[in-house]
C-alpha cells in the first residue's frame, strides 16, 4: 500500500457515487450566494432537492435608537445597490413605528408581504405609508426613529 500513488487534490473533491450530496453543486450555489447578497437558495432537479442558506448575525449596538444592521463579509454590496432595497420616495423625517414609543412595524428578520407598511416617512405634516414593494425577509434596517431622510435613500433591504 505505500507504493499507491496518491490521488491528486482534484480527483479527491470528485463526488462520491454513494453519497446523496453533490458537493460541486452546494459550492456553486454557495458562491451564488457570495455574488448576489441573497440570503438563500432552493434548488430541485430530477426530484432531488437542495437548500443553501446562509444566517446573518446582527452587529451588537450600545444604545436601542440606533439603526440595526446585519454585517457579514459576504455582504459587500452597498445598500443602495443591494437589490433589495427599499428607498424613500420623499424627503422627510422616518418613523419605525405608528406613534412614539409604540412597537415597529417590522424588525430584522421580520417576514413581510407585499404591501404591508415597513415605516412611516412624515412629510409636511403628513404621514406617509411606506409599503413593501415585495414579500421577503427583511435583512437590515438602515434608519434610526426619528431621523431624517432624503429622496432615494435606502431605509431598509428586504430579500
Amino acid at each position: 500500500m505505500a507504493n499507491e500513488p496518491k490521488k491528486a487534490p482534484s480527483q479527491a473533491r470528485e463526488r462520491n457515487p454513494n453519497s446523496p450530496i453533490d458537493h460541486d453543486l452546494v459550492r456553486e450555489l454557495a458562491k451564488l450566494l457570495d455574488e448576489t447578497g441573497l440570503t438563500e437558495i432552493d434548488y430541485e432537479r430530477d426530484g432531488h432537492r437542495v437548500r443553501v442558506a446562509r444566517h446573518y448575525q446582527p452587529i451588537a449596538t450600545p444604545a436601542a435608537a440606533a439603526p440595526v444592521v446585519f454585517s457579514t463579509p459576504a455582504l459587500a454590496v452597498e445598500p443602495g445597490k443591494h437589490p433589495g432595497v427599499v428607498n424613500s420616495p420623499m424627503v422627510g423625517t422616518a418613523y419605525r413605528g405608528p406613534e412614539p414609543g409604540s412597537l415597529p412595524y417590522v424588525e430584522i428578520g421580520s417576514t413581510v408581504r407585499a404591501g404591508d407598511t415597513l415605516l412611516i416617512v412624515e412629510a409636511m405634516k403628513t404621514m406617509n405609508q411606506i409599503p413593501a414593494p415585495r414579500a421577503g425577509r427583511v435583512i437590515q434596517i438602515l434608519v434610526e426613529d426619528g431621523q431624517p431622510v432624503e429622496f432615494g435613500e435606502p431605509l431598509m433591504i428586504i430579500v
